[in-house]
């Protein structure tokens, strides 16, 4: 709809987390509904809106070892880590072509919520449910920036409250973690009875080994909040 601006009551700001199908990385609809975004943050960017926020992922990058900042090239390796960089270059043009105010809210690994989640500690949460023992995983050997929603929710809303600090803000912990120390943490934590198939799946050939952000913007952004 050309006039969404104003249908949905002119908006000081447009914070974009649609999405759907993120945990299958190489689904179809992640191609297919890139022109639909586009399309609504086009129309409400030329209806009048003047500050937008999306939410990115750290598979924009594609394989990449070691920390990630604004500047780490993207070589995305999946549909999903595809469509995410080519929404982020396309509103780019967009705000630059109408003096838009845009940040792109980069997530990596996010836990928390975990019996609504797809992500591998809401497997294992289910599992546990079910009464299962054991639960198969891959070599678990990836370090990766983990963030607990709560955490994530609040750095973006510090975002979105400021437009001093904007482009790729990388929103997370800065601090790498190998998933099996985190799942077996995860386990102990909710005191779990459930022991881990280390290896019984392959590692992804695409994921890399370790990444982490860099989290200097969103410090910045929290401690001017905190000042005030």
């Amino acid at each position: 709809d050309t006039d969404i601006f104003n249908k949905v009551g002119k908006p000081d700001i447009l914070l974009h987390l649609a999405w759907r199908d993120g945990f299958n990385h190489m689904a179809s609809t992640h191609i297919n509904d890139l022109p639909k975004h586009i399309s609504f943050i086009e129309n409400m960017i030329q209806g009048g809106c003047k500050h937008v926020a999306i939410m990115g992922s750290m598979h924009e990058i594609g394989y990449w070892e070691g920390e990630v900042d604004e500047d780490t090239p993207c070589n995305p390796k999946s549909y999903y880590g595809i469509a995410k960089n080519a929404l982020r270059q396309a509103t780019s043009i967009l705000a630059s072509k109408y003096d838009v105010t845009f940040q792109w809210i980069r997530a990596y690994y996010i836990t928390g919520d975990d019996r609504r989640s797809n992500s591998i500690f809401g497997k294992i949460r289910l599992a546990a449910d079910e009464g299962k023992k054991e639960f198969p995983l891959n070599s678990g050997k990836n370090l990766y920036d983990f963030i607990h929603i709560d955490e994530l929710a609040s750095q973006i809303v510090a975002v979105i409250e400021q437009t001093e600090i904007n482009g790729i803000i990388n929103c997370c912990s800065g601090k790498p973690v190998s998933l099996l120390n985190r799942i077996n943490d995860f386990i102990i934590e909710n005191e779990l009875e459930m022991t881990l198939n280390i290896g019984a799946f392959p590692d992804r050939p695409y994921d890399s080994p370790g990444v982490w952000g860099n989290n200097d913007k969103i410090n910045r952004i929290v401690l001017n909040k905190l000042e005030g």
